[in-house]
């Protein structure tokens, strides 16, 4: 009787064993994410609410995020540690040769993808750094040229309706308070458009308008999936169902290879 009891007593261990090691299996990291982010400025609300947003993510899908405040880290040995690379609105300035090149490399050998918020398109002159021409290319060779400093609030239509990233999105959602930047001109003839802004909703209206204006597009001319999502400034946005869908399909996108 006594070693029926041993018996059974291991073959339960086994099975709680068995059955923990699966769970242990099931939480691996799917992938890990490296999020540039600006700790100042007036962009500084909208990260205070998209990190734990972000954080939030990465517990419930299984994978982990490091954080930095600055390009001066970014090189080739970094980058190559993660799956995807989130641009959180920062610009494409102020980095370093080395930063650059080792981003360029990136996008090109289809090893990690990126997901690029509202400030990366700040493309021009600015601090007294040139503009970074690999990236307006890279963006659909387009320059900055103005944005609504009043803000806006305006539609947006999804143009690619079977795309990954705007699966579950609205086909037109309203966005508030934003500064819709405007470009020397569309990048629609260089990238692939998901989505875009209709400026007639403008509310309220403005004289600062491009005509075709694109705000959601990825460029398959590079190996590295990639996304750019214009909206970005207000912190509200993470109270918009729309839009934090189409920002977490663009991360889970971006992080897997073509």
């Amino acid at each position: 009787m006594k070693n029926s009891l041993i018996v059974i007593c291991l073959v339960i261990f086994y099975f709680f064993f068995q059955a923990n090691c699966t769970a242990q299996k099931s939480k691996k990291t799917r992938f890990k994410a490296l999020v540039l982010y600006e700790n100042g400025g007036h962009h500084l609300a909208f990260t205070k609410v998209a990190k734990p947003w972000l954080n939030k993510l990465a517990v419930d899908s299984s994978f982990t995020i490091d954080y930095i405040e600055s390009t001066k880290t970014i090189n080739e040995a970094l980058l190559k540690k993660y799956q995807v690379f989130i641009q959180l609105d920062y610009p494409p300035y102020t980095w370093s040769e080395e930063s650059m090149k080792a981003f360029e490399k990136y996008m090109s050998n289809g090893k990690g993808g990126w997901v690029g918020l509202h400030h990366a398109t700040l493309l021009g002159e600015f601090d007294g750094y040139p503009m970074w021409e690999w990236f307006s290319d890279f963006m659909g060779g387009i320059r900055f040229l103005d944005y609504i400093p009043a803000f806006a609030n305006a539609k947006v239509n999804i143009e690619d309706t079977s795309h990954p990233i705007t699966k579950g999105v609205p086909s037109n959602f309203f966005v508030n308070t934003e500064e819709w930047y405007t470009y020397n001109k569309s990048p629609r003839a260089n990238v692939h458009v998901l989505a875009s802004v209709d400026e007639s909703t403008y509310e309220p209206d403005s004289k600062i308008k491009m005509g075709d204006h694109p705000v959601v597009w990825t460029n398959d001319h590079f190996a590295s999936r990639n996304v750019y999502i214009f909206m970005g400034h207000s912190p509200e946005l993470f109270q918009n169902e729309a839009y934090t869908t189409l920002l977490r399909n663009a991360i889970f996108w971006a992080a897997s290879k073509k």
